[in-house]
């Protein structure tokens, strides 16, 4: 099921640090871009890091702690979040809410208590259109919910 973080990418980016992707972001759109990775990252569990995947900043599990890598590409890390700015948006994805639906279900009520525009969303990746819109809030409760453990967990019964 989870083959969804690749199908999602219209623009990437051959920048292959964080510091250099950041550098090729539009400045009308780069405070945003930085206000969300700070969310994310001040409350991205232990154990998961943030690397250049797949185009964009991706949030993994290493291999020193998940051996076996993603299923559809053992050599990479086991990818959970991602942060892109694409042609039209700026895109969070978060392959936790495609996997568990009460976490799906609880993101989505709190987004329509919080947030004043309509969720823009597929099957992992949610659409910021509107910069003024993103929750920063929601995301960091978000970044919370699955530790790299119960990550791992779900994601094992795919390399099987």
């Amino acid at each position: 099921m989870p083959i969804f973080l690749i199908q999602f990418i219209v623009m990437t980016s051959k920048a292959s640090t964080v510091a250099a992707y950041l550098k090729e972001i539009p400045k009308e759109r780069l405070e945003a871009m930085e206000n969300l990775r700070n969310a994310i990252n001040k409350n991205l569990p232990k154990g998961f890091e943030e690397i250049m995947n797949y185009g964009m900043i991706g949030y993994v599990v290493p291999h020193s702690l998940y051996p076996a890598g993603y299923h559809c590409d053992p050599k990479l890390p086991l990818p959970f979040a991602g942060l892109a700015s694409q042609k039209n948006s700026v895109n969070f994805y978060h392959m936790g809410i495609y996997e568990n639906q009460t976490l799906l279900k609880w993101f989505q009520e709190e987004y329509s208590k919080q947030c004043k525009s309509k969720l823009d969303m597929g099957k992992s990746c949610i659409r910021f259109k509107k910069l003024d819109d993103i929750p920063y809030k929601l995301i960091a409760d978000l970044m919370k919910k699955i530790s790299v453990n119960e990550w791992i967990a779900v994601m094992a019964k795919y390399n099987k």
